[in-house]
């Protein structure tokens, strides 16, 4: 089984009944480990996790017109077109399951998209951003070795969360691979990217007002990093504490 152990959380969904929505934008770098504070926030809110890299890598495999269109861009390292990626990330905020609020994992990652986020949020919706910040040679060192069940998805890292057999996914027993988006000349390039282009995003929150707590995610398990992300929330009022 993998090494890493899931943090004793106790969901809040009930004393979030009568708040206002709450929209989480959780901003960090590949390899940040966006997507596991994603899950432990899932569980403890019980609101839903957009993640808008699943959603184009869905649309991939399934071969769908979007997929065709951003395949060859996501090999690159490139971003997604803005129009494209806020249509997704619209459609999906209006389900049923987003009325409480939701977790933006990924999004948005330019300026234009943080403007049509904040030109869209109801009024009755709550934005907070997350910022994980990580040193850059701990992400080329966390994704170097990372793999990732071509079946389930699971991903798996020679560091923190490795699989009992090398190179094999714990839970159903498929090859372990490489994703297209983690290899070493892509990550260089998405980092680059993320730099120049999903920085700037941060600031713009900030000038509209949007609350902003900051998390050190370099030399902390994620255990911990999820208290301090449990804590600012809690101690800011937007979640009600000691539940």
């Amino acid at each position: 089984m993998p090494i890493l152990a899931d943090p004793d959380i106790k969901p809040v969904a009930s004393a979030q009944e009568n708040r206002r929505s709450l929209a989480i934008v959780l901003f960090g770098s590949p390899g940040s480990g966006k997507g596991t504070q994603s899950k432990y926030l899932v569980r403890w809110l019980g609101i839903p996790q957009i993640s808008t890299g699943d959603m184009l890598r869905e649309h991939v495999r399934l071969g769908t017109p979007i997929g065709k269109v951003v395949e060859a861009r996501m090999k690159a390292g490139a971003l997604v077109p803005d129009r494209l990626v806020n249509e997704l990330v619209f459609d999906r905020i209006r389900k049923p399951d987003c009325e409480r609020g939701y977790i933006l994992d990924g999004y948005p990652r330019t300026p234009e998209q943080a403007t049509e986020l904040m030109r869209v949020l109801a009024s009755d919706t709550t934005e907070v951003v997350i910022h994980l910040v990580v040193d850059y040679n701990v992400i080329i060192s966390r994704m170097a070795g990372r793999r990732v069940c071509p079946k389930c998805g699971t991903l798996y890292n020679a560091i923190s969360n490795r699989p009992a057999k090398e190179g094999v996914c714990d839970l159903d027993g498929e090859t372990l691979v490489v994703r297209e988006d983690d290899r070493p000349d892509v990550v260089r390039a998405r980092l680059n990217e993320y730099e120049e282009l999903t920085r700037p995003v941060i600031e713009s929150f900030g000038r509209a007002g949007v609350q902003l707590f900051e998390v050190n995610a370099s030399d902390q398990g994620p255990q911990a990093i999820f208290e301090s992300i449990r804590g600012a929330l809690e101690s800011s009022g937007l979640v009600e504490a000691g539940k």
